[in-house]
């Protein structure tokens, strides 16, 4: 069978794949253009990046063509997509050396030389190697170990040295790909069963608010504090700073700070801020260029989640309103909206059936199909050692029998990509919700080079390990003959502790599907850190119901009202800056000084008995004031109060609305005063006493308690 299949030329095959290749080739410069600035990105940062994610997907490909090229039905209707042997191991070979010296080799340089802050090529390949020097080393120990081990177990042989390497390499891929496809496995569906739930998803976006407006506040007034040290760097005209005054001229252009601006009265800058030091080094200027690049960054990202959640709030309110009227229209679209934003289709009833009704039992549909894939997922791994016959994998791809020979159809194709995809998503999500990537983030359009070397770096990672080892979901029959398994696994399997490694650490699966699905990280977080914090992972913040969604409704609804306060915070450094140029009479608000880093209240905490733990009073940056803004009357009782406090709140709120009767207003308007209880011997007095605070019987003995301008001011009582 596989001599007649090599003769022939599989030219439907062979058309499929290149119109795979070229959709593979468009789906990736989309990519490219939504997360990075392509006219500003060079072209040697570009081309491996792109690479990066287009072999991943290739492989992703290959995989089902290389089962139905290794196990073809006896069925031309069924065969699927096939092609030679010699094309398919040509195919893995180019796939995975490239994949293997961009993820260890050139992607990692990359991304240090992109992050070093020197000027000088020379000098930012020196530091790139320099800073992948530790990382190297730890590797070349790694690899002297398993060395040692295959020369006192096995005959040293070339074969055996390429396997070393190829299995080094698996392990360490699919160690992390293991723990990021069981995190991603529970979180992509329960993400959707929640979404279901407008309400909830508009609950728990309030909830997050609090927490990411502090961190782009913490972002703002640290990239505030950093070209408040390029300003005063440039004006630093003497000494070494002469040496390196073009280097200063282009941070203080990238800063935005101009020469001549003013000096700014920061009285909540500490002093170790504005140190400069007196001998100016090369070393000095690429850590500041590095800091101020990264604090660049990190403003984008938050700005940009921030900017995200405030829409989708929106959003989420706009179509809980919608169910009144059973009409839905979110109103024009912004001008940098992409092109389905801008495109109306729908009338807003059509618009608000499905929104409010299809799309949430569609997303309920999906959530609970993907939930039953991962426990499918999750079973196969488990039973792949000890059962290999009960896998759920095994059964769903190999539909053909032929006696004992098994055989891969075009409906097993598609399956086994679909099984793939899942997987390889699965762990790719769990990277941008799990944060201990050193702050780096995918943002639209800003993506820092160092961040997306670092994400396609992990993408070419991943993908190959979980290739094979969905591979090893299958049956031996199959997978034992296809071509990457002759490639890669036949080089794993060469030593008994590269074979047990491979049957038995993918059950370890388990662990971050039991934490992600019982919520163990948030718990451990909060035995560690001892404070109360939103934890995403389990749905319920420990601080529900003591203020943090309030907050972040108060929060999203100031935003969407034009009141925020970094637009609050912006008109107050225009005014300070005109009054420092002007003196007290005016000044121009076009010549701003430096930032400003007091913050404007975010909430008059007399007013609201809500209490935030997010929020630390101790600390200048964030301590937020008092009174900025007046607070909606709200009649529901904090929940963190007793019975007692509730009925007292209550009685208070209910006492306070109360209108006081109009025959009370006017009584005793008629009647005046003698004069010497004040009075002016005739007329209505009520207007004087209103001005001076009548309300207060100290004033009929002469005393000011209303610090009127009767003379009596100092409270003292006349005889």
């Amino acid at each position: 069978m596989a001599d007649i299949m090599s003769a022939s030329v599989p030219v439907g095959s062979i058309i499929f794949s290149v119109f795979a290749l070229l959709i593979i080739s468009v789906a990736v410069l989309l990519i490219l253009r939504h997360y990075l600035p392509l006219r500003t990105t060079p072209a040697f940062y570009l081309v491996p990046i792109f690479f990066a994610l287009w072999l991943p997907l290739v492989a992703i490909i290959l995989v089902p063509i290389d089962l139905a090229s290794s196990a073809a039905t006896d069925d031309e209707a069924t065969r699927g997509i096939w092609l030679p042997q010699r094309v398919v191991l040509v195919s893995w070979r180019i796939t995975y050396w490239l994949t293997f010296v961009l993820t260890w080799f050139i992607l990692p340089i990359l991304a240090e030389y992109s992050d070093a802050g020197y000027r000088e090529p020379n000098d930012k390949l020196r530091y790139s190697l320099l800073q992948n020097a530790q990382f190297y080393a730890i590797v070349a120990a790694a690899s002297i170990v398993g060395l040692v081990y295959v020369a006192i177990a096995y005959r040293l042989t070339f074969d055996l040295l390429k396997g070393l390497v190829m299995a080094l390499a698996y392990c360490w891929g699919l160690f992390l790909a293991i723990y990021l496809m069981g995190h991603g496995l529970v979180s992509i569906p329960r993400q959707l069963i929640r979404s279901a739930s407008i309400s909830g998803q508009l609950r728990r976006l309030q909830s997050r608010a609090p927490n990411a407006y502090e961190k782009m506040e913490d972002a703002l007034v640290t990239l505030q504090e950093i070209e408040l040290q390029v300003r005063e760097l440039g004006r630093r005209k003497t000494g070494t700073a002469m040496d390196f005054q073009d280097w200063i001229e282009e941070l203080q252009d990238l800063a935005n700070v101009p020469l001549n601006q003013p000096p700014s009265s920061i009285a909540s800058l500490t002093s170790h801020d504005r140190i400069i030091p007196t001998v100016i080094t090369e070393k000095y200027l690429a850590d500041l260029t590095r800091k101020l690049v990264r604090a660049r960054h990190a403003r984008s990202r938050y700005v940009d989640e921030w900017d995200r959640l405030v829409h989708e709030a929106s959003e989420m309110q706009t179509i809980l309103d919608s169910a009144a009227s059973k009409k839905l229209d979110f109103g024009s679209a912004s001008p940098n909206s992409g092109f389905w934003e801008t495109t109306t289709m729908l009338t807003p009833y059509t618009r608000y059936l499905c929104y409010y009704h299809i799309f949430p039992y569609a997303r309920l549909g999906l959530g609970f199909f993907l939930a039953a894939a991962s426990a499918c997922i999750v079973w196969s791994e488990f039973v792949k050692f000890p059962f290999p016959m009960l896998s759920v994998v095994r059964l769903s791809v190999i539909h053909h029998w032929v006696g004992n020979k098994a055989q891969v159809g075009f409906a097993g194709q598609m399956i086994s990509a679909f099984w793939i995809c899942y997987m390889c998503a699965a762990a790719l999500t769990s990277m941008t919700e799990v944060k201990v990537w050193r702050g780096r983030a995918l943002v639209k359009r800003n993506t820092a080079h160092e961040a997306a070397f670092w994400y396609a770096t992990q993408v070419a990672k991943l993908c190959v390990p979980l290739s094979y080892n969905f591979l090893t979901l299958l049956t031996s029959e199959v997978y034992k003959k296809t071509t990457f398994y002759n490639f890669l696994g036949r080089l794993i399997n060469v030593t008994d502790l590269g074979r047990w490694f491979d049957n038995l650490f993918p059950i370890v699966v388990l662990v971050p599907v039991v934490a992600t699905l019982f919520g163990v990280y948030g718990k451990v977080k909060r035995f560690f850190v001892g404070i109360d914090i939103i934890d995403e992972e389990d749905g319920n913040p420990s601080n529900y119901g003591t203020g943090s969604w309030r907050e972040g409704r108060d929060l999203i609804e100031r935003e969407l009202g034009g009141n925020s306060l970094l637009r609050r915070r912006e008109d107050a450094i225009a005014r300070l800056s005109g009054a420092g140029a002007g003196g007290a009479g005016g000044g121009s608000a076009a010549g701003r000084s430096a930032p400003v880093l007091s913050v404007p209240a975010v909430r008059d905490s007399a007013a609201s008995p809500a209490r935030s733990p997010v929020r630390s009073s101790t600390n200048p940056r964030r301590n937020l004031g008092q009174g900025s803004a007046r607070v909606p009357f709200s009649d529901e009782p904090p929940e963190d109060d007793n019975i007692f406090q509730i009925i007292g709140h209550r009685m208070k709120n209910t006492m306070d609305t109360i209108e006081t009767p109009k025959w009370m207003q006017d009584f005793g308007s008629g009647i005046k005063k003698p004069k010497w209880m004040g009075g002016g011997g005739g007329g209505d007095d009520s207007g004087a006493a209103g001005q001076g605070g009548g309300g207060d019987i100290r004033r009929w003995f002469g005393g000011g308690g209303g610090g009127g301008s009767n003379g009596g001011g100092s409270g003292q009582i006349r005889i």
